[in-house]
């Protein structure tokens, strides 16, 4: 059974930073892209950031660009996500999401399992 587990998640105030992990299991990790993606109240799931399967190749929503930083260590079955600088329109639920196609990173339905999600919070 595949589970993915996000955790890190809480509350920060505005220019904080936070890092959320994922850690997999049930699945060949290293084989996989890792997505991130949010959703704030009353708005659809966006596309944050993702990383291929090695850890070589990293995509940015640009709302996000330059302050957050996405990766993963295979070893550990465990992504990440480093959010630095963070802003009011910033507070979702993220969830991590993995990809066994490696294309279309952006695509919510591109992704094959998800993980149950974590709140942020940033007060301004």
């Amino acid at each position: 059974q595949v589970q993915l587990v996000e955790s890190g998640g809480g509350l920060v105030q505005a220019g904080g930073s936070l890092r959320l992990s994922c850690t997999a299991s049930g699945l060949t990790f290293s084989s996989y892209t890792l997505g991130w993606f949010r959703q704030a109240p009353g708005k659809e799931r966006e596309f944050v950031a993702a990383i291929s399967w090695s850890g070589a190749n990293t995509l940015y929503a640009g709302s996000v660009k330059g302050r957050f930083t996405i990766s993963k260590d295979n070893a550990k079955n465990t992504g990440y996500l480093e959010m630095n600088s963070l802003k009011s329109e910033d507070t979702a639920v993220y969830y991590c999401a993995a990809d066994a196609a490696a294309s279309s990173w952006t695509r919510r339905a591109q992704y094959d399992f998800w993980g149950q999600g974590t709140q942020v919070t940033v007060s301004s």
